[in-house]
């Protein structure tokens, strides 16, 4: 992938969902969406605030009630820009957003970034909302901490939802895993990244040290693929057909977990896979929560009974 296309279509995402939020009111222009979308519901949180974790004081917020759900953003994403236009959608189930080390609202500490130890904190979060277990879903980066929660703290983990997320540094296309490196914080000078990033309090000055702390993460090798195929929690993991994700990444899990052959013959595996049509890695999120959300509340709620339909 070109460096000067990933800064543009960051910036891009930005532009999206800030949109959403400030215009929560006005129809979405996206043909998949119902006239009548939810999306369009501008909703307040229940609770917000800060949890001590981990040297951390990690920003969250709390929506509505019923089994809970905590949603995990992408790279240099936070509750804003990643889930203004998601969190409407999940009415009748508790939604936890929390902003992860240096984004966001939640400021950076003394320590390495490491989807290890942002898994952590998603723990830790969890215990200081006295939330036993819930579903966890992780977009892009986020996928990555999801996948980490549900190796080290199975036992707090119900369901696994990842989108857009890998489980091994060569799950991403090699354009893809290639760019990581040319990526430079010069390049999001003056973007809305950077600008969002500045309005919510944060050091300007800083931006520079958070970027490169942030891509740091993807410039070191992992694979974490004998792990992530114990898991034993169900998982329904989705991505674009033109997603930075390889598709054999995704399926080799799915086989993993069950996957791989005629349902109608073997019956129906607990896990999941969607590979949706037309589809980028920013478009998962900006384009399609339309189609995503019900596939989603299909899996969370679903008895994952393995008998197939029939005539």
């Amino acid at each position: 992938m070109n460096k000067h296309i990933l800064i543009i279509l960051l910036s891009a995402i930005t532009v999206f969902n800030l949109g959403c939020r400030q215009g929560s009111n006005e129809k979405q222009d996206n043909p998949a969406a119902p006239k009548d979308s939810v999306a369009s519901e501008p909703v307040k949180p229940s609770q917000s605030g800060y949890a001590d974790v981990n040297g951390l004081k990690m920003y969250y917020e709390v929506y509505g009630k019923g089994k809970p759900v905590v949603l995990l953003h992408g790279s240099f994403m936070n509750i804003i820009s990643n889930w203004s236009q998601i969190i409407p959608m999940l009415a009748g189930r508790q939604v936890i957003v929390a902003e992860m080390q240096g984004h966001g609202r939640t400021r950076d500490i003394a320590r390495s970034l490491s989807f290890e130890a942002m898994a952590d904190d998603v723990s830790g979060l969890l215990k200081h909302l006295q939330v036993d277990s819930a579903d966890i879903l992780g977009y892009s980066m986020g996928g990555g901490v999801a996948f980490q929660f549900a190796v080290r703290h199975p036992e707090q983990l119900r369901r696994l939802v990842i989108l857009s997320g890998a489980y091994a540094h060569n799950g991403w296309w090699p354009d893809v895993e290639a760019s990581f490196s040319t990526t430079t914080a010069d390049m999001f000078k003056g973007s809305p990244i950077q600008t969002q990033w500045d309005s919510l309090g944060n050091d300007p000055a800083k931006f520079p040290e958070f970027f490169k702390k942030v891509m740091s993460i993807d410039l070191k090798p992992y694979d974490w693929s004998k792990d992530v195929k114990n898991i034993k929690a169900p998982i329904f993991m989705a991505i674009g057909d033109a997603d930075g994700v390889r598709y054999e990444h995704a399926i080799e899990l799915f086989r993993a977990k069950g996957g791989g052959k005629m349902g109608d013959m073997h019956g129906l595996p607990k896990s999941r896979l969607a590979i949706l049509p037309g589809t980028t890695h920013i478009g998962m999120v900006v384009q399609r929560p339309n189609w995503l959300i019900p596939m989603i509340t299909d899996f969370l709620d679903s008895d994952l009974n393995p008998t197939p339909p029939t005539f």
